[in-house]
């Protein structure tokens, strides 16, 4: 725990969003301007009362998370999937293509905000290939850019950071795990760790892995809004109501990197998969929602905004994520659902995230809570897994299996949707073998091609 702790330290010093002039801002005047976009948006929605404040995450303060689960279930219903807007059931995986697309309308305006139309093209160079050793294993490194068109607006450009490893010796294009990832300064060393690291773990099996840096062209703060490609398409103004959001943003991102593994004949395009951690987690659902090229998703410690039920009154809130701080994720539309709506007024939920991946793999992934701590609500994960299952049954798959919340470091992955709390803290860590089991029964099934 103390290295993820510093590990998360040292990165949040020394993220990039692009060519944004927030480098020479102190973190004070960041926040101002967050707070000053925030009421800005504020106003926009005419909400005038304070919004509801969010629990604190510290558990030893007055204004604490609840953590007593007798206490978190204060909803009494959750929206169906499988009931279309009219009230019609859905019956059939045709019925299903056409109320997903109900459902990705709901997100986009009231959650995660839309795609703009007018996005510019993106250009894709190889700055660097490189031969070298990952571990023991001979690999190929190749540094490549996403170079975003700025005519439209030339004072505020934009590039895709992307680094792409794959075995040097390999066969034929091999699979690959797309990881949301950070630029780390020049000089900077992971902290040592026991055993073979996720890299190695998916070079052994022949596979290559890709880090895509969000901040690269999306910033992580609401001030960043008027810079990256947020920025970029609404040419430096302030956002609509529905407009997208970082996170929506960010799965943008990984749409244009799989434009470019379609490119590389060392990546077998149609075996890739997407993994994130914590709000990178949320990310990578919500990039696997909507990119339907994405073949598996790795999804860990989400939380609140990602896998974990909004209704629930545990760990992290709504209230929290419509805040100052967490906002910029979101279409500014979410925000009313801290005042004057409630999380029980959303039309959508955390399971209709998951279920938008069907019928494709998903690995829910959370930390014990004693390490990890309450925050990110692993039950409230495994719920919203539960609740997407009847969508991939409808398609052919298999839920979970279970309906209880298992014991610590339980695999549940028998079904096409899997959840394990493994026993370490704010990371995916412990889970990378089974996830890699678990993608082995979908990768080496479709090697055919």
């Amino acid at each position: 725990m103390k290295h993820t702790l510093l590990i998360l330290i040292i990165v949040f010093a020394f993220l990039t969003p692009g060519k944004a002039q927030f480098f020479r801002m102190n973190r004070d005047s960041i926040n101002q301007l967050n707070r000053q976009d925030h009421q800005l948006m504020m106003q926009k929605l005419g909400i005038k009362e304070p919004l509801r404040p969010g629990p604190s995450g510290n558990p030893n303060d007055a204004n604490a998370a609840n953590s007593d689960e007798s206490k978190a279930n204060t909803y009494t219903t959750l929206p169906d999937p499988l009931v279309f807007n009219n009230g019609t059931p859905v019956t059939t995986p045709e019925d299903w293509d056409k109320r997903k697309e109900e459902i990705r309308e709901l997100f986009d305006r009231e959650m995660y905000g839309r795609l703009p139309e007018n996005i510019p093209s993106v250009t894709w160079k190889i700055v660097q290939v490189k031969d070298t050793l990952e571990g023991k294993y001979p690999v190929s490194i190749k540094t490549v850019k996403g170079i975003v068109d700025n005519s439209s607006y030339p004072n505020i450009s934009v590039t895709i950071d992307l680094t792409v490893v794959t075995p040097s010796q390999g066969k034929g294009p091999v699979p690959v795990i797309m990881e949301f990832g950070w630029n780390f300064p020049a000089g900077f060393r992971m902290p040592a760790q026991d055993g073979p690291s996720w890299k190695e773990q998916l070079l052994e099996q022949g596979w290559g892995y890709a880090i895509l840096v969000p901040t690269s062209f999306q910033a992580d703060f609401g001030a960043g809004l008027r810079e990256g490609i947020i920025g970029l398409v609404n040419k430096g103004e302030p956002r609509k109501p529905d407009d997208w959001g970082s996170l929506r943003a960010w799965a943008w991102g990984a749409s244009k990197a799989m434009d470019y593994f379609e490119t590389d004949n060392d990546v077998d395009e149609k075996r890739v998969g997407i993994e994130g951690l914590s709000r990178y987690g949320k990310a990578a659902l919500v990039a696997m929602a909507y990119e339907p090229r994405i073949a598996i998703g790795f999804i860990g410690s989400s939380g609140a905004g990602g896998a974990k039920i909004l209704r629930r009154t545990f760990g992290e809130q709504v209230e929290n994520l419509a805040a100052s701080g967490e906002y910029h994720w979101f279409a500014p539309n979410f925000i009313k659902y801290a005042g004057p709506l409630t999380p029980n007024d959303l039309p959508v939920d955390a399971h209709e995230l998951i279920a938008l991946c069907a019928p494709r793999p998903v690995f829910i992934s959370v930390g014990s809570p004693s390490v990890e701590g309450n925050w990110i609500d692993g039950k409230g994960m495994f719920v919203a897994a539960i609740h997407a299952g009847p969508v991939y049954k409808l398609l052919g798959k298999n839920d979970m299996g279970i309906e209880e919340m298992p014991p610590q470091e339980t695999n549940c992955s028998e079904g096409d949707i899997a959840f394990r709390q493994h026993g370490g803290g704010h990371t995916t860590g412990p889970n990378w073998p089974y996830f890699i089991e678990f993608a082995k029964r979908y990768f080496n099934k479709d090697k055919s091609h």
